[in-house]
C-alpha cells in the first residue's frame, strides 16, 4: 500500500506512520509541525526507505494537490487536525481554518486526484476521516456512543470535527469519493503531547507538583490505547464499507479522578516518593472547563463484527506501558515547562 497520512508527526498520526513503515508499506507523511506536532515521534523510522516526509499545511491546496499527484497514494489517512480542546475555546478560529477548511481541501485535492486514476486503481482508493467521539456530545450515566448517534457537539473542537466529518460524508455522497468515518475515544499511549491529561498526570506526580482535575473528576472517558487504535485504522481501511462509518473504543471507562488514582499507584510502586507517601495526595480540584462533557462511552461491537477488530490492551495493562514508556524517557514530558507548555484555560491555568 501507498499510504498518505496528514498528521503523521501527532500522537495517534505516528502511531499509524511507524506501524505502517515497519509493515513495509510506503508512507508520506504530511505535518505543518505546530506545537502538537513532533519530529521526534517518528525518528525511528525517518530513515527508512519507504518512508517520506513533506512539511505541509493542509490548506494550502496547491501544495496538496501537488503531494497527492507526486505521491499516488492508494489510501490517505486524515488525521491533522487541531485538536486541544481546552485550546478551542480560547482560540477556535485555528480549530476552524485547520479543521474545516483543511478537511474541505483535502478532499477536494483527494477527489481530483482519484477522478485521474484508471478504474482498478479507482476501486482500491480509500479516503479515511480519523474523529472523535466528542462529536456526539455527552452521555448520562447509561449507554454508549455508536454510528447510529446523532451529532450534538459541545465543543469547538467538538463541533470542527463534526462540520469535517459532514464533509467528508457529503463527498462521498454526492461525488463518489470512496470515504470512510472512524469515531474513536481517548487514545492514550507513548509520545502523546504533554499537554493530555495522562502525561500531565505523570509528569506532574514525578515533579512533585499538584495534579490537577477538572470540577469534581466525576467525568468518564473510554480509554483507548493507541496502537490498538491504528490497528482498528488499517482494518477500517483494508476491510470498511465505503460511505461508512465505525466508533473504535477500548472497552475501558473510567473517571478522570479514578484513573489519576489508578496512575498514582502504579506510580507508587514503580517510582516511590522518598517520603514513602502515595502520589495520589498530589491530586487537586481545579476550575472546570465550559461545557465539558460529562461521558463519553463507545460500542465498538460493529468494527468487531465487519472489520474483525477487538482492542488488545486493558486500562491495566496500556497505563503499565504508558507510564514504563514516560519514566523511561524523562526528556519527552518529565522536564520543566517550556515556551509551548499549556495546561488548561489560559484564563484559569492556576496551577501552571
Amino acid at each position: 500500500m501507498r499510504a498518505l497520512v496528514t498528521g503523521g508527526c501527532g500522537f495517534i498520526g505516528s502511531a499509524l506512520v511507524r506501524n505502517l513503515v515497519t509493515a513495509g508499506h510506503d508512507v508520506l507523511n504530511v505535518d505543518k509541525l505546530t506545537y502538537a506536532g513532533d519530529p521526534r515521534t517518528v525518528l525511528e523510522i525517518a530513515g527508512a526507505s519507504n518512508y517520506r516526509f513533506a512539511k505541509l499545511d493542509i490548506t494550502d491546496q496547491p501544495a496538496m494537490a501537488e503531494a497527492l499527484a507526486g505521491f499516488a497514494p492508494d489510501a490517505v489517512f486524515h488525521l491533522a487536525a487541531e485538536s486541544h480542546v481546552d485550546r478551542s475555546i480560547d482560540e477556535p478560529g485555528a480549530f476552524i481554518d485547520t479543521n474545516l477548511r483543511g478537511t474541505y481541501v483535502l478532499l477536494q485535492v483527494a477527489l481530483e486526484f482519484w477522478k485521474s486514476l484508471d478504474p482498478d486503481a479507482r476501486a482500491c482508493f480509500r479516503f479515511i476521516q480519523i474523529s472523535t467521539d466528542e462529536v456526539f456530545g455527552c452521555l448520562g450515566k447509561e449507554g454508549s456512543f455508536s454510528e447510529e448517534s446523532a451529532y450534538r457537539p459541545n465543543s469547538p473542537y467538538a463541533a470542527s470535527k463534526a462540520g469535517a466529518d459532514h464533509l467528508v460524508r457529503a463527498w462521498q455522497m454526492t461525488y463518489g469519493l470512496p470515504t470512510i468515518i472512524s469515531n474513536c475515544s481517548n487514545n492514550y499511549g507513548p509520545f502523546q503531547n504533554r499537554e493530555k491529561l495522562i502525561p500531565t498526570i505523570i509528569r506532574k506526580a514525578v515533579l512533585d507538583q499538584p495534579i490537577p482535575i477538572y470540577g469534581n473528576g466525576e467525568n468518564v472517558r473510554d480509554w483507548l490505547y493507541v496502537e490498538d487504535h491504528v490497528t482498528a485504522l488499517q482494518a477500517v481501511h483494508a476491510r470498511g464499507t465505503v460511505g461508512g462509518s465505525y466508533t473504535i473504543g477500548g472497552h475501558n471507562e473510567m473517571s478522570n479522578l479514578d484513573l489519576a488514582h489508578a496512575i498514582c499507584a502504579q506510580l507508587d510502586t514503580r517510582r516511590p516518593r522518598s517520603n514513602g507517601r502515595s502520589y495520589a495526595e498530589q491530586i487537586e480540584f481545579v476550575t472546570d472547563r465550559p461545557g465539558h462533557d460529562y461521558r463519553y462511552a463507545i460500542d465498538p461491537r460493529k468494527a468487531e463484527r465487519e472489520i474483525g477488530w477487538t482492542p488488545r490492551e486493558t486500562l491495566t495493562s496500556g497505563l503499565s506501558k504508558t507510564i514504563d514508556w514516560y519514566l523511561d524517557r524523562p526528556e519527552w514530558t518529565l522536564g520543566t515547562a517550556d515556551a509551548n507548555d499549556r495546561l488548561g484555560l489560559s484564563a484559569t491555568r492556576k496551577w501552571a
